[in-house]
């Protein structure tokens, strides 16, 4: 494949935008390469600027659950754009999709609707923080909760000391009150929560991660935590910016059967534009002004276009919950395949895989947290992702991000797939 065009338009963006991207992972440099400039999408497919199709295996990073241009969001885009696209005013349609999603997603009663999933998140954790009357929060080495100052915290010399700051900007200050825990080690949780007894508001969490590839919380794991978070009166806060609405219509809740206190949502929810939600029982949402105390506030949160894209979206979702089983049987289709190609060609490697999310990792030790998902080997998984992407297949161009399938793929095009990986994987040896 030619990438002329891209490559020209990769240079003029860096003339103008820091490392000619607006999110970084875009910018290639985990895989190496000249990022792809996409030109028009549909279904399953990308078109970039150069011509080229590409099997889609991002879904735009987890929103496009039912394939790029899903007619009836772009219907209701449209018409409800004709009307108006902003107002900083109530609308109906927030309601309309305030009402659904709470119909739909277990043990939330009001949701207040934001721009962005790390909005979400970092409104989530203001509000744990109002409701709870403690500064202190848990998070996970690995998981992502948006860029949000509070998130960009690595570990410090042990389990049980305060996290420092790994992004410039990041103030000592700010770091001290976020604890880092490891992801599926109940005991790193356990000695965080003992040192620092009644001082953590909360405990947030990816219920099923996404950004160290996929990763599936061991039973005992995310049971014990909730134990723990209601013995120790610490909120638990579910981030299902990429899991809500795309396991099930009740997204990781329902399908690990565990009942969080605060939950946050992106990506689906807005139906593929920027949307963020966040969630939780009446009694915590009342803390949050204009009800309560804890402030947050968006000029276009709530916008009309997102709103309408979100319900458009949800509905069809709702309407037909075979969509979730028809999504995690091509994922497990896809695995089988990939899989079978790997292990045929003597290629050490590990899938992981939960609903429609799904990594490969190339390693031989069990990928169950971010430890374990750094020992993959970068350097395969760079000729792994041109390889699949000079035969027509757009993975995540990092080892770290899980891929996101979306139901207008068919069987034919996972077939494809499998068939572009048979045709370089002696490569990869």
């Amino acid at each position: 494949m030619q990438y002329q065009r891209s490559s020209a338009l990769f240079n003029e963006a860096q003339e103008y935008i820091p490392g000619g991207v607006n999110s970084p992972v875009r910018a290639f440099k985990a895989v190496g390469g000249t990022p792809i400039f996409v030109k028009e999408a549909k279904g399953a497919y990308l078109t970039d600027e150069d011509g080229n199709k590409l099997i889609d295996y991002i879904a735009s990073w987890g929103p496009l659950i039912l394939g790029h241009a899903y007619e009836p969001v772009i219907e209701a885009v449209i018409e409800k754009a004709k009307k108006g696209t902003s107002f900083g005013m109530p609308t109906e349609i927030e309601t309309e999709l305030a009402k659904l999603a709470v119909s739909m997603v277990p043990n939330i009663d009001k949701i207040r609707f934001v721009n962005s999933g790390t909005e979400a998140c970092m409104s989530a954790i203001r509000l744990a923080r109002g409701y709870t009357s403690k500064d202190k929060i848990i998070k996970f080495a690995g998981c992502y909760h948006g860029h949000s100052d509070s998130f960009l915290i690595q570990a410090g010399s042990g389990a049980v000391t305060f996290g420092s700051p790994n992004s410039p900007g990041v103030t000592q200050g700010t770091a001290k009150d976020t604890l880092l825990a490891s992801y599926n080690n109940l005991e790193s949780v356990q000695a965080l929560v003992d040192a620092n007894k009644n001082e953590i508001a909360a405990i947030i969490i990816e219920p099923i991660a996404g950004n160290m590839g996929c990763i599936i919380p061991e039973e005992a794991f995310i049971k014990g935590l909730k134990e723990l978070c209601t013995k120790e009166g610490i909120l638990l806060i579910f981030d299902e910016v990429m899991t809500g609405f795309r396991l099930a219509r009740g997204g990781a809740q329902e399908v690990l059967g565990i009942n969080a206190d605060i939950v946050t949502f992106g990506k689906v929810i807005g139906g593929g534009l920027p949307v963020g939600a966040f969630a939780a029982r009446k009694e915590i949402m009342a803390k949050l002004a204009p009800e309560g105390p804890v402030y947050q506030a968006g000029t276009l949160s709530g916008n009309p276009l997102a709103m309408s894209a979100g319900l458009a979206m949800l509905t069809a979702l709702n309407n037909n919950p075979e969509i979730f089983r028809s999504l995690a049987d091509k994922t497990a289709y896809l695995h089988k395949g990939l899989s079978k190609v790997l292990t045929d060609a003597g290629i050490i490697h590990q899938i992981n895989r939960f609903g429609s999310m799904i990594s490969v990792h190339f390693t031989d030790e069990p990928v169950v947290d971010f430890e374990s998902s750094a020992k993959g080997n970068n350097e395969t998984f760079k000729k792994y992702f041109h390889g699949m992407l000079s035969n027509g297949v757009y993975l995540p161009p990092s080892a770290f991000e899980s891929y996101f399938l979306n139901d207008a793929l068919s069987y034919e095009d996972i077939d494809a797939t499998i068939k572009a990986l048979e045709n370089f994987v002696t490569d990869l040896k």
